[in-house]
């Protein structure tokens, strides 16, 4: 017998699901559409957009329809400008949080403050971010890296998967190493509370687990930083995209077990999961922590 827990927030932000019904919606209505880079980072939603219409293309160049859109995650304005003068149809499905660190970012640059970027370079969201700046803008995950700050103007702004808390910790120290640098400096807190709060709920189920299962893309930035809040907990904790990838040895000895699923995970995947512990267990009791509201009512 286990008990499976089942965080109170998981799966699906709301950029996520905008993302995914702006792109379903003009692929249903078009001969299909190209997506800039996948839409959101899963694999089972990539494949059912695909269905759809919906073809992830690496460039402008491999574009196979006469409508391109752009994903969650925004580009630079030099693509946007790009996808215009080929006489593409754009669909922008940025998702609003992101599109607000693009303006923020490209204000702030134009009125001479260094943009410095907490978060990951090569990922596409930070990447578009820093072409608003006209590639202006330094991206760190380190506060003690050195930087340049030639005006003596800074602004601090975050990923928009990082979470408030690590920033907050990237805030202090950045400015305690470089206060006697700066004359005027502006935080910009561009951390998503969507995400943040699927961090607090897996820090909050902790104490009543013994081992945690995270799902989701294993190129999800926001899933990623998920499993490692209970890995830093020192909790057994395994990062997943399928069912089918729990090996029935994780739960020996274990009766305690924690479901929880990153802001691109749909909820069959979440569903799937449970399925499968409850099979794997061959006895078992899910409880569903108060607030949940991604799992389908059949695990009520």
């Amino acid at each position: 017998m286990i008990d499976i827990y089942v965080a109170k927030v998981l799966g699906f932000c709301f950029g996520v699901r905008r993302a995914i019904d702006i792109v379903e919606a003009e692929a249903g209505k078009r001969d299909g559409i190209s997506t800039l880079g996948q839409v959101v980072h899963n694999p089972r939603v990539v494949a059912g957009l695909n269905s759809k219409g919906a073809i992830v293309v690496s460039s402008l160049d491999n574009a196979t329809h006469k409508t391109v859109a752009v994903t969650a995650h925004g580009t630079s304005p030099e693509v946007l400008e790009d996808i215009k003068k080929r006489g593409f149809n754009l669909i922008d499905a940025t998702c609003p949080i992101v599109s607000k660190a693009q303006r923020e970012a490209k204000e702030l640059s134009e009125a001479g403050f260094q943009v410095i970027i907490y978060g990951e370079a090569n990922h596409p969201e930070v990447r578009g971010v820093v072409g608003w700046t006209k590639n202006q803008a330094v991206v760190t995950l380190d506060p003690e890296a050195d930087v340049p700050i030639p005006w003596r103007r800074v602004v601090l702004l975050s990923q928009t998967t990082k979470s408030q808390r690590s920033f907050s910790e990237f805030v202090g120290r950045f400015v305690a190493k470089n206060m006697d640098r700066i004359n005027e400096l502006r935080l910009v807190n561009t951390t998503c509370p969507e995400t943040d709060e699927r961090y607090e709920a897996a820090r909050e189920m902790a104490p009543l687990i013994e081992m945690m299962i995270v799902i989701g893309g294993k190129n999800s930035a926001n899933t990623r930083k998920l499993a490692e809040v209970t890995e830093h907990m020192h909790i057994a904790t395994y990062h997943i995209e399928k069912a089918d990838e729990i090996d029935p040895h994780w739960l020996n000895g274990k009766s305690k077990v924690g479901v929880t699923a990153g802001a691109s995970t749909p909820d069959a995947d979440i569903d799937d999961v449970i399925t499968q512990l409850k099979v794997l267990a061959g006895e078992a009791k899910v409880h569903r922590l108060e607030g949940t509201s991604a799992v389908s009512s059949k695990f009520s």
